[in-house]
């Protein structure tokens, strides 16, 4: 039979994760477009994958624990 565990993680300490998630992916999706003008298209390409990654990471963070977009 399950049991009910309590929560591992308050409010408070979700929202300050998707803040962090947030920031990684903002900076990370900034450098993709830094490259992109900066360098050329193919390293914008590069460097678009892992932001690619981490705003999902952080969309889907939010999406599992509610937080509104």
């Amino acid at each position: 039979m399950p049991t009910l565990s309590p929560m591992s993680k308050t409010r408070t300490e979700v929202l300050e994760e998707s803040r962090k998630k947030g920031i990684v992916a903002g900076a990370s999706t900034a450098g993709a477009i830094a490259a992109g003008v900066f360098v050329g298209a193919t390293a914008g390409a590069i460097v678009a994958v892992p932001a690619v990654y981490f705003t999902y990471k952080w969309w889907k963070h939010r999406a599992e624990n509610g937080i509104k977009f």
